[in-house]
């Protein structure tokens, strides 16, 4: 008796077949076994850049050239410097050059900043002028040697309901107004807001922008206070992840929680085991910053603040990286 050529080992129909099974089986066991790769991969505390948002030495009211000087004595690689310090520091005459220097002169970096242009806004004037803050900031922190800048949702915090497709493409102008000025913006997760206070909120505006400089500024807390599954993360790239701001929460609701209860890394409860095994799965190794606002902090002596905060940074990545 013939075998049924359709049923047969040696057919096309069935090679295909048991190839697409054999692939499918392979791509699963890729996809499952990847993580398990990764997480055997231990990070080193050495593929971290360590970075000192100021905020986190805000109430001390340090000069912009003083919390330069506190960030290279403390340790770190880098400094994200604010505008709201920065631009006071120009009114008076200060030199853009000089304050290059100092920090050239300390080994710093400067891979992120923070400024409060409003280029996402509805209102087609506001939008404008906040371009043209935006385009400043990019100058100034050009200048200072920086890379990029943050791009919170100013402007639309209050009012809930901004559409996510138009914010795209008022990123996207964001980002060819960076490609210009050589600074890359990162939309920025606020856990506050009633606008891209989430997580896939943020993410939907960077794919909406459609632009290869697209990336994600997101923050522990941030994360925390919005709502935001700490698993998303696991679909962010390297490219997508590109600063963190670092910090920790004690045990209080989200919906009480504000920005003064932050506290230094490895004092909350932070999930910060599966933020570190998500950077190993998706080789994310993300500038971490370190960002605090808590007012008990602002007691202490700036170095020993800054200091404090390092160490226990890096601690918690010896021990979870």
């Amino acid at each position: 008796m013939k075998s049924n050529p359709q049923n047969s080992d040696s057919s096309p129909i069935a090679r295909r077949d048991l190839l697409l099974s054999a692939g499918v089986l392979a791509g699963g066991l890729a996809c499952a076994s990847a993580p398990t790769l990764s997480a055997q991969k231990k990070t080193s505390s050495k593929d971290f850049t360590y970075c000192l948002n100021t905020s986190t030495i805000r109430g001390q009211k340090l000069s912009i050239e003083e919390e330069i000087d506190v960030t290279a004595k403390a340790g770190y690689d880098a400094i994200e410097p604010w505008f709201r310090k920065i631009n006071p520091y120009i009114e008076k005459g200060g030199s853009l050059k000089d304050l290059r220097k100092r920090i050239d002169d300390h080994g710093l970096k400067v891979p992120s900043s923070i400024g409060f242009a409003k280029w996402i806004v509805d209102d087609d004037k506001l939008r404008a002028e906040g371009l043209e803050e935006a385009k400043r900031d990019m100058d100034t922190i050009a200048q200072l040697g920086g890379t990029r800048l943050a791009a919170p949702p100013v402007g639309a915090t209050k009012e809930p309901g901004l559409d996510l497709h138009k914010a795209g493409e008022r990123y996207r102008a964001l980002l060819e107004l960076g490609d210009k000025m050589g600074i890359v913006p990162q939309v920025e997760v606020w856990g506050f807001s009633k606008n891209l206070y989430r997580l896939c909120d943020s993410t939907s505006v960077a794919i909406a922008a459609d632009h290869p400089k697209a990336c994600i500024l997101t923050d522990v807390y941030h994360l925390y206070k919005g709502g935001s599954a700490f698993e998303g993360l696991r679909l962010l790239g390297p490219e997508s992840l590109q600063v963190i701001h670092m910090n920790d929460y004690p045990d209080i609701p989200r919906q009480k929680i504000g920005d003064a209860d932050r506290v230094f890394t490895g004092d909350g409860i932070a999930p910060l085991a599966q933020v570190f095994e998500i950077f190993r799965t998706v080789g994310a190794k993300p500038v971490l910053s370190l960002e605090l606002f808590n007012p008990e902090y602002w007691k202490m002596d700036a170095y020993d603040c800054a200091k404090t905060g390092l160490d226990k940074l890096k601690a918690s990545v010896a021990k979870y990286a």
